[in-house]
């Protein structure tokens, strides 16, 4: 689909120049740009192989020198990520969604969905559910019984959304999210080693061997307006309370949520992060890839977590974390860069101590 320059520019809120008539048909990096490709050059090392291509038309840093580049216009924008999120959406394909519902499809009678509802091959959805206007639906999509979904809801194929989840609007689930599995709850009838343990951090006591007794879900999943969950990432119920995720709050993929945490607003939830059950979460959280959360722990707002961290402890807002266990960013790099140096801090040592012990007048 071709897109002209100024609808380009409209589309990210940037200013254009030059002929903003012509016509490109996608976006492509700048040293394989062809003449009706838009050549991504945002910063001055990408405008330098634009020579490379055949590009007529550049996306550049806002102050660009666009002419001296060759080009016969261009589009000048102040944050190139932000830019980016503009002309992404506006070029998407989408995954050629069929309108309707297949063929294939089983719906409950007692369901309610509005009438524009898009539903892939083998959806089943279950008795009680609602869904909003322009919801589309991957083959292969399973909604459990009562579950609401707001309005158009984007979710791909293989996603399964369990009894009573409550979803608002423009819901974005990516391949095989699991929303709405039974929390990781378990009992022994007596106190248990795990328990001893835990409480003296390592002895298990006299606790004998015990089954376990499953404590189920009486609780389910709310999630908020806004919201996007990764592929094969996982969001327990809870066990009374729901679990909960907040309103713009995103899920990378591989995420696991346990069963009663409740994540604010505005999160970020990187990948193969391990969120445990009963975790409070505040609004503006970024919490970098394989972060790993203990049960029953508060995380404030703003905080932000490096990747690998492991929170062990409640977490202040605003603190920025790395390590294991998880403490200041800063203080964990010094702590890193002081075990760099401790090989060659032996051998200063050992040398120290050969040189004192054969200057001893005792020898």
């Amino acid at each position: 689909m071709p897109y002209t320059v100024q609808a380009i520019a409209d589309a990210v809120s940037a200013r254009a120049v030059g002929d903003l008539t012509l016509e490109v048909d996608r976006a492509a990096e700048p040293g394989s740009a062809g003449a009706r490709d838009l050549a991504m050059a945002m910063a001055p090392h990408y405008a330098a192989v634009l020579p490379e291509g055949d590009a007529r038309v550049a996306m550049l840093w806002e102050d660009a020198d666009w002419q001296a580049l060759n080009l016969d216009a261009a589009i000048l924008v102040g944050r190139p990520r932000l830019a980016m999120a503009g002309l992404t959406a506006l070029m998407d394909p989408g995954q050629g969604d069929a309108p309707g519902i297949h063929a294939t499809a089983v719906v409950h009678p007692t369901a309610a969905l509005a009438e524009d509802v898009s539903l892939g091959a083998f959806c089943v959805i279950g008795p009680g559910v609602k869904i909003g206007a322009g919801c589309r639906f991957g083959p292969h999509v399973t909604i459990g019984a009562d579950a609401v979904i707001g309005t158009h809801a984007v979710v791909r194929d293989h996603v399964s959304i369990g009894a009573r989840v409550e979803i608002g609007d423009r819901f974005r689930a990516q391949p095989g999210a699991r929303i709405g599995a039974d929390g990781f709850s378990f009992v022994t009838p007596e106190v248990s080693g795990i328990e001893q343990a835990r409480a003296s951090l390592g002895d298990q006591g006299d606790a004998k061997s015990q089954e376990y007794v499953r404590i189920h879900s009486l609780g389910s999943v709310w999630i908020g307006d806004d919201v996007e969950v990764g592929a094969n990432s996982t969001i327990d119920c809870g066990t009374i309370r729901n679990t909960q995720i907040g309103n713009g709050t995103k899920l990378d993929n591989l995420v696991h949520v346990g069963h009663n945490t409740r994540v604010g607003q505005h999160c970020l939830l990187c990948g193969l992060t391990g969120v445990s059950g009963s975790v409070e979460i505040g609004n503006f959280v970024v919490l970098g890839g394989q972060t790993g959360v203990a049960d029953n722990l508060f995380i404030g707002d703003r905080v932000i977590t490096g990747g690998g961290t492991k929170v062990l402890s409640n977490a202040p807002a605003g603190k920025v974390m790395l390590g294991y266990p998880g403490i200041k960013m800063d203080t964990q790099i010094e702590v890193y860069k002081a075990q760099r140096r401790l090989p060659r801090l032996f051998k200063d040592v050992a040398a120290l101590k050969k040189a004192v012990f054969k200057s001893d007048p005792s020898d």
